[in-house]
């Protein structure tokens, strides 16, 4: 059974983010709100957390996997970026969108693209992740929650406890939001690739 913390999207209650927190460096996964929809994450150096997100939503070790950064700073400790990608990212963050990176020494083998070497990067606008990021310290290991079978990521938290409070640690209870997953931009050949367009503008990258 799973926790369910009520936050408030625009002054998360410190004390929850705290227990929040604790949970994630005790092992849990956990449900969360962002800018695009609710994500589900847990800490990036826990394996059997990560499978745990592997079961739930059905996908293999080559996804794509996203590291939740509070900061450009954060950034690019996890992930290799040049001038032009830097200008770009920096541009358009925080906002709806997942940069895909040549991932650094600091980013887990098993969350980088087997074949690619790459790691999906997000600095998220929404109050409540940016608030669990600097408890954190560190970024958090996430993918969007888009459960098997759909194609838009989960938008409503009482639904998600419905159909997941026996599968994780925790869900953050944060408001309804959209449905709309972010907008995936490859950055790592150094050209700009649309991988997915979502909820973020891609003409800043055309």
């Amino acid at each position: 059974m799973s926790q369910f913390f009520t936050i408030h999207p625009d002054n998360p209650q410190p004390r929850l983010i705290k227990q929040a927190c604790e949970l994630i460096h005790k092992g849990a996964v956990v449900v969360y709100p962002t800018d695009s929809g609710y994500s589900i994450g847990c800490h990036m150096n826990d394996k059997n957390a990560i499978e745990q997100i592997c079961r739930i939503r059905q996908i293999g070790s080559d996804h794509n996997f996203t590291l939740m950064c509070r900061d450009m700073s954060e950034l690019s400790e996890y992930a290799r970026v040049d001038n032009v990608a830097f200008r770009m990212i920096k541009n358009n963050t925080p906002g709806p969108y997942t940069f895909i990176l040549k991932a650094t020494k600091e980013v887990p083998k098993r969350l980088q693209n087997p074949k690619r070497k790459t790691i999906g990067i997000r600095v998220p606008t929404n109050k409540i992740a940016q608030a669990l990021l600097a408890e954190l310290g560190e970024p958090l290991m996430s993918t969007t929650l888009i459960l098997p079978g759909a194609i838009v990521a989960e938008s409503d938290p009482d639904d998600i406890r419905d159909k997941l409070e026996k599968l994780v640690g925790l869900i953050i209870h944060g408001g309804t939001l959209g449905e709309q997953p972010t907008t995936v931009i490859d950055l790592s050949e150094g050209e700009a690739t649309i991988i997915r367009r979502g909820s973020g503008d891609t003409r800043p990258f055309v």
